[in-house]
């Protein structure tokens, strides 16, 4: 592999930047309180509030429009020739928001928080190749790997790897410093939380003075306080709501294709899933086209059961129709002739799980797939639920092939939601991130994803369009996947 590096003609463009104008109002977002009293301004922990801290803390690379890795706090990064030693360039003149220099430091300290296993941090998974790290001077880090990893950028741009100041491990929970666009005044997860513009943000003073960010459980109460005014933008809209905005001279909408996928896990360790026949005859139930057009609209791409993004350039190109003889056939070489008897988890948390759940108990039930749907309450669901009950609803953000792979999957993950334990799989994804030969390469990550659609216990219908409504007064926000808008452009009339 030849020594390359990547260094944005925009960055030097972009140091400098200021808003023409001064920061001025308030917008108002919601996020879900999902992880109930567990939610924290950590990035790194499991009850991170994502919509809090994607404003108060940068990453060293970030997505850009298009999905590719862009500078953020790192200017530039470069390889040696076996993809085992990678060296990352930082922006100059960086400030924290308690004022203390962003340097060298930091990145390791931030880094080394996440990949020691006593913090349990989920994103561990994504940067556990990492084995050492150096401060060569100030402004640059050296990262040496277990292993060649040709594409060390794209962990890079993990939405939970931001960083924060050195030696604050134990305060960043409810300081939340970071270098991002906004500062943080008050926190309150199952309320109100305040942020105020960073007028020294790296990029340029924001759009808008201040933010409030609101604790809204329920997918329903967040549409009636989009409708009411007391929120300017939802992300989570779905398709049977739409009409309620679009006929409303108030609001903008915009459609956004991500990665971003909804389902039903499938408990591996569970009887009677620990069979995988079970596994494959649940899934081979599911008409994914009819789940695609009842409860987006039409407005999703079928998964085919891959986490992997439609546009990724790893994805594997997989069919899946609907097969009901066939799950019946293997129901009854597993020993249930009979079909079988399932309870569904789900919450009003995110809004289409319910419809999910009941336009798959219907067609499950042709195969002889009874399935009982069981609500329980949206505060604290990914605590209480989630990897608690043999079957529930799941939902995962857009992720690198790798990443995805790794951590939904990999034996040895935290959050393998679906305890899929298989050494072939596993063997897998260690040579995929080994093979420097990118169709090599590629072939490894495809073959993942077809043992997995033989063999997994999770149903990935869809990957989801997003849904984006705001307040007409709103301006600014991208029509990207979400953890790639840049929220200082946001503006409010």
């Amino acid at each position: 592999m030849k020594k390359w590096l990547i260094a944005s003609a925009m960055t030097a463009a972009l140091v400098g930047t200021s808003a023409i104008a001064a920061p001025s109002g308030t917008f108002k977002q919601a996020h879900e309180y999902g992880y109930g009293d567990k939610s924290s301004l950590d990035p790194a922990s499991r009850g991170r509030v994502m919509q809090i801290t994607e404003k108060l803390m940068s990453r060293l690379i970030r997505p850009d429009m298009k999905g590719s890795p862009s500078p953020d706090l790192a200017t530039s990064w470069s390889a040696n020739d076996a993809a085992t030693e990678w060296t990352v360039k930082l922006r100059a003149g960086v400030k924290f928001h308690d004022g203390s220099a962003f340097d060298s430091g930091d990145v390791i300290y931030t880094f080394n928080r996440v990949l020691n296993p006593e913090n349990k941090s989920p994103a561990r998974s994504a940067i556990k190749m990492i084995e050492k790290m150096e401060a060569v001077d100030s402004s640059t880090v050296k990262f040496s790997l277990s292993t060649p990893f040709a594409d060390m950028p794209l962990q890079l741009m993990d939405y939970r790897l931001r960083i924060i100041p050195e030696g604050s491990g134990d305060s960043i929970a409810s300081s939340g410093i970071g270098t991002g666009p906004f500062k943080l005044v008050s926190f309150d997860a199952a309320g109100v939380t305040k942020l105020e513009a960073n007028m020294d943000y790296w990029e340029g003073a924001p759009g808008v003075a201040k933010m409030e960010i609101i604790g809204i459980g329920d997918g329903q109460a967040r549409m009636q306080a989009l409708l009411g005014g007391q929120i300017d933008f939802e992300n989570t809209v779905t398709n049977q709501q739409k009409p309620m905005f679009a006929s409303s001279n108030k609001f903008k909408m915009m459609e956004v294709p991500t990665g971003n996928w909804r389902g039903l896990v499938f408990r591996t360790d569970v009887a009677p899933f620990t069979d995988v026949r079970v596994r494959q005859a649940v899934r081979m139930a599911a008409d994914r086209e009819d789940l695609v057009k009842l409860i987006m609209g039409g407005a999703a791409s079928i998964a085919c059961d891959t986490p992997v993004k439609p546009d990724d350039q790893y994805r594997a190109d997989i069919n899946c129709p609907q097969d009901i003889a066939g799950a019946k056939k293997l129901l009854a070489e597993a020993g249930f002739p009979n079909g079988i008897d399932i309870d569904v988890y789900v919450a009003t948390l995110e809004p289409t799980w319910p419809i999910l759940a009941e336009a798959y108990q219907q067609q499950a039930a042709k195969a002889g797939i009874r399935v009982t749907i069981k609500q329980v309450p949206s505060d604290g669901y990914w605590k209480d639920t989630w990897m608690q009950k043999s079957v529930s609803a799941t939902r995962w953000n857009e992720r690198p092939a790798d990443s995805a792979l790794h951590e939904i999957y990999l034996s040895t993950a935290k959050w393998n939601e679906s305890y899929y334990k298989d050494a072939d799989f596993d063997a897998m994804l260690a040579k995929a991130r080994r093979e420097l030969n990118f169709e090599k390469r590629k072939a490894l990550y495809v073959g993942a994803q077809e043992h997995l659609y033989k063999t997994t216990g999770t149903l990935i219908p869809y990957h989801v369009s997003k849904l984006y409504v705001m307040n007409s007064r709103v301006s600014g926000i991208d029509a990207v996947e979400n953890h790639t808008i840049r929220w200082n452009k946001v503006a409010v009339k």
